[in-house]
């Protein structure tokens, strides 16, 4: 007990700034790269807006290709370019570039389906009034989209908390990595059990906090 208080004093704060960088950086990315090729999958499959089949069925099949793919295998599959881009393979810093590859699939895929269930006869109302594109998109889609953006997000949140604490088994750092030096490596049963019950804690905090926020949100 006196050896697990020790490992988890000493290692415990550095793994939890490595998983709080790479949950930034990897939300930031869907935030950004994920809301925007979910807009795109939403609007070139949408007769009202720019139909085109070519670049849906060109962004949709390289989403469906990062998504299908098991979180260890993109990390090994991604090493190469890893390297290029942060010079290493191992870290927090190189963890976070399959991270946000990921995020962002998987983001934009919410984001395509959080737009599509928007009421099309509110978008038809906008359309007919003769409302711009950005107009309809702003004052619309995101509007009415927003709580399930959100949820969305929270969702896309609980995995990268997931996808973190994998990168672990590859030297990504962070809580997983620290899980899986200590306590399987090392046979550290309350180290295993701190970190897990950690990862509990976070995420059942980021789920009660999305929804919180997606229901502030909601019309009643």
């Amino acid at each position: 007990m006196k050896e697990t208080m020790e490992i988890i004093k000493l290692e415990f704060g550095n793994a939890t700034i490595e998983t709080i960088q790479m949950v930034l950086i990897a939300m930031a990315a869907a935030v950004v790269f994920g809301m925007l090729i979910g807009l795109v999958l939403h609007l070139t499959a949408n007769p009202l807006f720019f139909k085109n089949r070519a670049v849906n069925a060109v962004a949709g099949t390289i989403i469906n290709i990062i998504r299908s793919m098991p979180f260890i295998i993109l990390l090994v599959v991604l090493l190469p370019l890893t390297r290029i881009l942060v010079g290493t393979s191992i870290g927090a810093a190189a963890a976070a570039v399959p991270l946000s590859i990921a995020s962002v699939a998987f983001y934009a895929r919410l984001v395509e389906g959080s737009f599509s269930e928007v009421d099309k006869g509110v978008v038809e109302a906008a359309v007919a009034t003769g409302a711009s594109v950005s107009l309809i998109i702003r004052k619309v889609l995101f509007v009415e989209a927003l709580p399930s953006l959100i949820r969305g997000l929270t969702v896309t949140f609980v995995s990268i908390i997931r996808y973190s604490a994998m990168a672990g088994s590859v030297g990504g750092g962070g809580i997983g990595d620290l899980a899986i030096r200590y306590g399987y490596n090392r046979y550290e049963t309350g180290v295993l059990t701190f970190t897990v019950i950690v990862l509990i804690i976070i995420v059942q905090l980021g789920q009660w906090l999305g929804d919180k926020v997606a229901l502030k949100f909601t019309k009643r």
